[in-house]
């Protein structure tokens, strides 16, 4: 399914007729280089073990939503994300929405739960960042090496097509320049009031345990951190049956039963 959101076509997992509008809706947020295809069958499983709705979409610039039509992001280019998010989750009248992001996706995540608590029942969230960290820019150039390296434009191109220099180009650029190294959306974390699922691979390459610290001691609401030992960025892929496990624990025990 399509929908024009501002103005720009952005592509869904799934017609939204066919959720059921009495059962919680849980919007999975794609990463930095992510799309719809790259969760694989995992909004899937999640749904089986939980019974609810699942909901994902490519964010306008990624899988084969529409592409970016700017060239240069702003610093605030996830807070504008969580922004359009709003718009979606009023588009397509959903309540009860629980949101599962992974990096960028988590960092929405956050930012969308604190700027519209009203619509967001709950989070989970995996390798989310608030700030900037060496790790982080380690990592980064170390995925911008392999792109000139390795097979990694050629995977990557299979889920973006033509918009795959622009998908990676414009995610390196962002993090690498010199304006952006002062990020940080801290200030924000208090305004979150919902219960949230911090989830990270205590083997992050791309951020360390500081960042679920933050989240955890500065949201209002109440957070429980998830550390996974031997575990890197991508913990929904690397140890996909204990994510859902432990995402149907949070859901059942804070939220609604499964």
């Amino acid at each position: 399914m399509d929908l024009l959101i501002n103005k720009h076509r952005i592509r869904f997992s799934i017609d939204s007729k066919s959720l059921n509008p009495n059962k919680a809706t849980i919007i999975f947020l794609h990463d930095s280089l992510g799309c719809i295809e790259l969760w694989r069958d995992f909004p899937e499983e999640v749904s089986l073990n939980t019974g609810y709705n699942v909901l994902s979409y490519d964010r306008q610039g990624y899988g084969k939503s529409a592409p970016f039509t700017i060239t240069k992001r702003s610093n605030d280019y996830l807070k504008k994300e969580a922004e359009t998010l709003g718009e979606i989750i009023d588009a397509l009248r959903l309540k009860n929405v629980i949101l599962f992001g992974h990096s960028d996706g988590g960092t929405i995540a956050l930012l969308a739960a604190a700027l519209y608590p009203e619509k967001i029942t709950g989070i989970i969230t995996e390798g989310a960042h608030v700030f900037i960290e060496p790790e982080t820019l380690k990592g980064i150039r170390e995925a911008k090496k392999a792109y000139t390296t390795t097979n990694l434009k050629e995977k990557l191109s299979k889920y973006h097509a033509d918009k795959t220099e622009d998908v990676f180009n414009i995610w390196v650029e962002t993090w690498l320049s010199d304006k952006f190294q002062s990020w940080n959306i801290e200030k924000f974390l208090p305004k979150i009031i919902c219960p949230s699922l911090i989830i990270q691979g205590e083997k992050d390459e791309y951020g360390t345990v500081d960042q679920v610290h933050s989240i955890i001691k500065n949201t209002t609401g109440k957070a429980t951190p998830l550390l996974i030992p031997n575990i890197a960025h991508t913990p929904h892929r690397e140890a996909p049956a204990y994510v859902i496990e432990q995402t149907v624990r949070f859901l059942k025990e804070t939220l609604f039963p499964c």
